[in-house]
């Protein structure tokens, strides 16, 4: 099957792919020579101990690389491959400081940097970090504005609900001018937002049933693009300009991952990844051997 212009990406198994700097750099480095278009990395700053039984997610046994450490890292171990926050937690971190350090990673990358950003899921994290939980939303929308101001001007004054920056700015700016923003996550509120202010979006999701078209979302996908696109005319906005991130689990099969490929390419999907954790692979070789077979399947 050929992919047509939908650009294909691999998910980085940060919890299973282990601590070995080497091992690390290989596997972006295998996904690069085997022409994938981008590499997706998930984060998260702390683990928790579940504080009840309707705890979900990710917990304090599943390791994390730092998302911005590591990218910076694979900057400098790959010469084409995209590199993309899938997503960053936005309103846990400083804003002024994930300018300076996601326009670091833009120099050093050559202008490959993605920033993909959420609300994420874990008040624990924003507790731990000092950051209020319950205004994240409002934060994040306040906090796309001042970087694109910062990655853009020399010097910046913004004043703002939640910040205030005074003829300043970062140095030096990025490649990107400036760097792409995309969003994560499906609910109305970030339907409504990505529609406003992101330059693509990342539903949640890796699908393992042939049945199944979204997990929790009634109509699935499709019933979620057309109502983003909806509200970015609303706004104003050219609804294609909006760039749309799709991710599959390896563990569904070739069947599978061809039927969601056609799906999302009927939604004018632009971006199609693959992801190999949860998948009984025990060793980075054998995810990298993934990544090959899902390219040989899917051509």
């Amino acid at each position: 099957m050929n992919a047509g212009k939908m650009k294909l990406g691999v998910v980085f198994p940060t919890t299973e792919v282990g601590n070995d700097p080497g091992a690390i750099a290989g596997f972006a480095q295998a996904a690069e020579s085997l022409g994938y278009d981008h590499l997706l990395a998930y984060d998260h700053v702390l683990g928790a101990v579940p504080r009840s039984e309707q705890w979900q997610g990710y917990t304090h046994e599943d390791p994390f690389h730092e998302i911005l450490t590591l990218l910076a890292y694979l900057a400098g171990q790959t010469t084409t491959i995209v590199l993309a926050t899938g997503i960053l937690i936005l309103p846990q971190r400083q804003t002024a400081l994930v300018a300076k350090q996601t326009a670091e990673i833009d120099i050093l990358s050559g202008g490959r940097l993605r920033l993909g950003v959420g609300v994420g899921w874990n008040s624990v994290e924003y507790e731990a970090l000092g950051m209020d939980w319950r205004t994240r939303g409002a934060r994040m929308e306040e906090q796309v504005r001042a970087l694109r101001a910062l990655w853009t001007n020399p010097t910046v004054t913004f004043r703002g609900r939640f910040h205030r920056i005074v003829n300043a700015g970062i140095n030096p700016l990025p490649v990107q001018r400036p760097i792409p923003i995309w969003m994560g996550g499906e609910s109305d509120a970030v339907i409504r937002r990505v529609a406003r202010l992101a330059d693509g979006w990342i539903p949640g999701g890796r699908l393992r049933s042939p049945t199944t078209t979204h997990p929790q979302v009634p109509g699935g996908f499709a019933a979620m693009v057309e109502t983003m696109h909806k509200y970015a005319a609303k706004a104003g906005r050219d609804p294609a300009a909006i760039q749309l991130e799709r991710r599959v689990a390896y563990a569904a099969g070739p069947q599978r991952w061809r039927q969601a490929m056609e799906e999302w390419r009927a939604l004018s999907g632009t971006h199609f990844s693959i992801s190999t954790m949860q998948s009984n692979l025990q060793s980075v070789d054998q995810h990298i051997e993934a990544l090959r077979k899902f390219k040989t399947e899917i051509g």
